[in-house]
């Protein structure tokens, strides 16, 4: 497994049809999903128009998982967008049949992996955040977004800590469909701040999983 923070700034090249399993956070684009909500997306899509199934498979798994895990998982369309999706943008991108907003997934389907993904809602329209918060080791110091810091430094690790969780169990339920040369990325929190406690295996060690 390898871990990232906000995108990935070297997409690594796909061998023999590889897999990526990616678990994060994501900005919700659509009012009536709360922080917290649980996003298995079918398809991702990229700003240019783009999109692109997710694996079948996998996120028939990850929504099992997740619902075995006590949740109701979104599986409407999530956006891979270059930077924080805030403000106006958000309804923009609802509009267009959109559900929540990462910045990691789609970079690695148009490399070429097939991909799945598992996103716990963060920030919402009705709970939104400032976009300097992609630079977060300046955001910090700023006083104005103090009140965003602390929420964000209790919501955010809680939620990455839950998405490690599904696909733990994803891993734990499926004998491994399409699994041919398979990674799993997961990206922690939006802030640069300690990683969550490491879940069992097979995240305690971070390796390319066979």
């Amino acid at each position: 497994m390898t871990r990232t923070g906000v995108g990935i700034r070297r997409p690594p090249n796909p061998v023999n049809g590889s897999m990526a399993l990616l678990c994060g956070l994501a900005g919700g684009l659509k009012a009536d999903l709360a922080p917290g909500t649980v996003v298995v997306p079918e398809e991702v899509g990229l700003t240019d128009g783009t999109r692109i199934r997710c694996h079948r498979e996998w996120v028939e798994a990850l929504a099992a998982a997740a619902s075995e895990l006590g949740h109701s998982p979104e599986t409407g369309q999530l956006l891979t967008a270059p930077s924080l999706v805030t403000g106006d943008a958000r309804a923009f991108w609802a509009q267009r049949g959109y559900v929540a907003a990462d910045m990691e997934t789609g970079l690695l389907a148009m490399r070429g992996w097939q991909v799945a993904t598992v996103r716990l809602i963060l920030d919402t329209p009705v709970r939104s955040i400032a976009r300097d918060w992609e630079r977060p080791m300046r955001a910090i110091f700023r006083p104005r977004l103090w009140g965003e810091l602390l929420w964000l430094a209790h919501s955010a690790p809680r939620y990455s800590w839950v998405a490690a969780r599904i696909v733990r169990r994803a891993l734990e339920l499926s004998s491994g469909p399409g699994r041919t040369d398979s990674a799993t990325w997961q990206q922690p929190h939006r802030l640069g701040q300690r990683r969550p406690p490491s879940p069992p295996s097979p995240f305690r060690s971070y390796r390319q999983l066979d």
